[in-house]
């Protein structure tokens, strides 16, 4: 089964690692979003199995995409991706319905688990 990934991050090499990390582990077809507000827009005409989410985005942020996806009851994993490591922002993320948080640069053998934990595979 092939899976829709958005790689949500306003750094084009983060974007580039993730992506690379995610070919790696699984065959999915992904789209980039270069912010927050962009990841919104897709979400209005398109269906993610998982979103990966950085934080820290001019715009609207990874806090804000996560509201906006628990506000309209968008069914999709969230996997936080990001160097902003603060135990309240992890908490407040989880709140939000992220299903983990994991510091940058993720490596494939911590992606593979994760995904493998949601059954993402």
């Amino acid at each position: 089964m092939n899976f829709s990934i958005l790689v949500c991050d306003d750094s084009t090499v983060a974007r580039k690692q993730v992506i690379r990390c995610l070919q790696q582990c699984i065959d999915v077809d992904i789209q980039q979003a270069v912010n927050g507000a962009k990841a919104i827009e897709l979400f209005k005409t398109n269906n993610f199995d998982l979103l990966c989410l950085d934080l820290t985005m001019p715009e609207v942020d990874g806090v804000q995409v996560l509201e906006h996806i628990k506000a309209n009851k968008i069914e999709c994993f969230v996997l936080v991706i990001s160097a902003d490591i603060q135990e309240k922002m992890k908490q407040r993320v989880t709140q939000l319905g992220a299903i983990d948080f994991v510091n940058k640069p993720i490596d494939k053998n911590r992606m593979n688990e994760i995904l493998h934990k949601f059954g993402i595979h």
